[in-house]
């Protein structure tokens, strides 16, 4: 079978959300190639069928990339005819290790690297949302080692790939529920979490916030969401700090500078503190407490 590469030379920053954009159209999902150690630079490829929906694929690329730009520039992608590959011999060929904060290295499933003395979060990096190359990503795998007292207990709400959860765990969580609306994503989430041998503390489960029917999630010491700012609003605006216990921490990334007006006053209505920020470029990351 013929396929139509798709390749997006791109700041480590925009890697995610144009991963996550060609996830939804390329049936061998994304490879990140030549991310190094500062996460700098990226190379995205995907593998479009050259078939009867190959048009449509690109009209949907093409509007995509479009939208991403009205927030960042984004690049024009290239093209090339190839035939058939060994997509996984492809991921592994570029992938490197990256270190994250002081205690932490992300790791690819098959990396043979000596890690010293890190804590090791080994991935899969097939499906590219939550590799640790966004800056909303290191915003909150950086918060959670340096505000995660060992034994607490925590919540991961839309896991993507398990990222972030694995990390709580390493870094001494007792129990941690991770959740997606994305059967995708759980089943990832799910394999990762058996890879880093920590299924005893991590549960995870297709969900969101509020559940559904009678379901009841015990209230936790920290909670992290990594979503889009309008979800975060409208989730602290449905009671989301309920899901927190007093004096208890929410993490909240995936924000733009912009957001932050109508976020805080969400957050102020929810009667939570704003304690620490993160930047980078436009992007934001708020670490609330609950009074």
């Amino acid at each position: 079978m013929s396929w139509l590469e798709v390749s997006l030379r791109l700041q480590a920053e925009l890697a995610e959300p144009a991963a996550e954009l060609l996830g939804r159209l390329a049936p061998n999902g994304v490879a990140i190639e030549g991310l190094d150690e500062g996460g700098q630079s990226v190379l995205l490829r995907a593998w479009l069928p050259i078939d009867g929906q190959l048009a449509g694929r690109r009209r949907a690329l093409e509007e995509g990339l479009w939208h991403l730009g009205q927030i960042h520039p984004f690049p024009s992608p290239a093209f090339r005819s190839i035939e058939e590959q060994d997509w996984a011999a492809i991921w592994k060929r570029e992938y490197r290790p990256l270190p994250i904060g002081r205690r932490l290295m992300v790791l690819p499933s098959w990396s043979a690297a000596d890690p010293g003395e890190r804590l090791v979060v080994q991935l899969e990096p097939g499906m590219a949302f939550g590799t640790g190359a966004h800056p909303t990503t290191r915003h909150c795998l950086e918060l959670i080692e340096q505000t995660l007292q060992p034994g607490e207990a925590v919540v991961d709400l839309g896991c993507g790939s398990g990222i972030l959860a694995i990390a709580a765990a390493r870094l001494g969580a007792r129990r941690v529920l991770a959740l997606d609306n994305d059967p995708l994503a759980v089943e990832l989430a799910q394999l990762n979490v058996q890879r880093n041998g920590v299924a005893e503390r991590v549960r995870v489960s297709l969900g969101s916030f509020p559940v559904d029917g009678d379901e009841r999630i015990d209230p936790v010491e920290l909670l992290v969401a990594n979503l889009r700012s309008d979800t975060l609003i409208a989730m602290l605006q449905a009671g989301l700090a309920a899901w927190v216990r007093p004096t208890g921490r929410l993490l909240l990334s995936g924000l733009l500078d912009s957001d932050l007006p109508i976020l805080n006053a969400a957050a102020k209505q929810a009667a939570l503190q704003a304690v620490d920020v993160r930047a980078t470029d436009d992007w934001r990351t708020l670490l609330l407490q609950r009074a």
